[in-house]
């Protein structure tokens, strides 16, 4: 039990300090569409649509879409097709949720 208790806070820790890192590097890679709503957004599931940001009443879905792509800019999110419909996958997140490990590769120097 102990072990899994340890297992379990080294993940949430390590999901905390990604959501931070995330946080402070799309805030100075770009300023002028920093959210913290929209950050939060990332690390609800592995990946988000334009209607998941639409629904979330953070942004109209041109804006949505806009914004999305810049983060795929930046590394932030990877875009990938599904159907009629584009995901924008947390690729560091996701590594998170499906291996053992423990770490995340760091965002580029702004």
């Amino acid at each position: 039990m102990e072990e899994t208790a340890t297992w379990t806070l080294e993940i949430i820790s390590t999901m905390l300090e990604l959501m931070e890192a995330t946080r402070t590097y799309v805030q100075a890679a770009l300023p002028t569409i920093y959210r913290h709503e929209l950050v939060n957004l990332l690390f609800e599931w592995p990946y988000v649509r334009i209607a998941n940001v639409v629904d979330a009443g953070l942004m109209e879905r041109q804006t949505a879409s806009r914004h999305l792509r810049e983060l795929v800019r930046i590394g932030v999110l990877q875009e990938q097709s599904s159907g009629r419909e584009k995901l924008f996958i947390n690729r560091r997140f996701l590594t998170l949720l499906t291996t053992e490990q423990r770490d995340y590769a760091p965002f580029p120097e702004s």
